[in-house]
């Protein structure tokens, strides 16, 4: 059995908050427990909101509880060339792809689809339109437009969602910053984070 990997992920936009400070305790609690190691991120893509100060707070509320990390603090901010690669890799793979849609012009799809009592969603204009890498472009991931998706939780269980109605969402906006959602799975796998547990 591989031994298990938690981590802390706080996002830098102010003081530890309790709430932070339990998920922090659950995971360090469960890591040592179980033998295994705890990891601290540091998810600053927020960079209009993420301080310095913040992260410092953060720090010493964690030593001052007890907390101690075994890898890290790793900063997302650091981390723009591991995103980028694997963005590049889903465009050159047929699984992303670039678009050039204005926010007004998804909205007006959104609005649409409302109206004709469908989830509101951005409707893949740009999927086959091979769009190459321009200055208002974003990367969006190319979702599967049919079957299920399921979602094994050790808590929930199996949760499936159809995969008709999950959008192609963006993952790098068009400043070339990695977007939380994907950098946060990305760094799941390269840290071998196996074991989340959320507040």
């Amino acid at each position: 059995m591989e031994p298990i990997i938690t981590r802390f992920p706080p996002s830098p936009t102010g003081y530890l908050h309790i709430g932070g400070a339990r998920t922090a305790l659950f995971n360090w609690l469960y890591a040592r427990r179980k033998g295994g190691k705890f990891v601290l991120r540091i998810e600053d893509t927020d960079e209009a909101r993420s301080t310095q100060e913040s992260v410092d707070a953060i720090l010493e509320s964690m030593e001052w509880l007890g907390i101690d990390w075994d890898d890290g603090p790793y900063f997302q901010t650091q981390r723009h060339d591991i995103y980028n690669e694997y963005i590049d890799r889903l465009v050159d793979s047929g699984h992303a792809y670039y678009c050039d849609c204005t926010p007004d012009e998804v909205n007006a799809m959104r609005e649409a689809a409302k109206a004709k009592g469908l989830k509101p969603m951005y409707n893949g204009r740009c999927r086959e339109r091979g769009l190459k890498k321009g200055e208002n472009t974003v990367v969006r991931l190319k979702t599967p437009d049919a079957g299920v998706t399921v979602v094994d939780d050790v808590v929930k269980g199996s949760t499936a969602f159809q995969n008709a109605e999950i959008d192609d969402f963006i993952i790098q906006r068009s400043n070339g910053v990695a977007m939380y959602n994907l950098a946060v799975v990305i760094d799941d796998i390269t840290m071998n984070i196996n074991t989340v547990l959320r507040g």
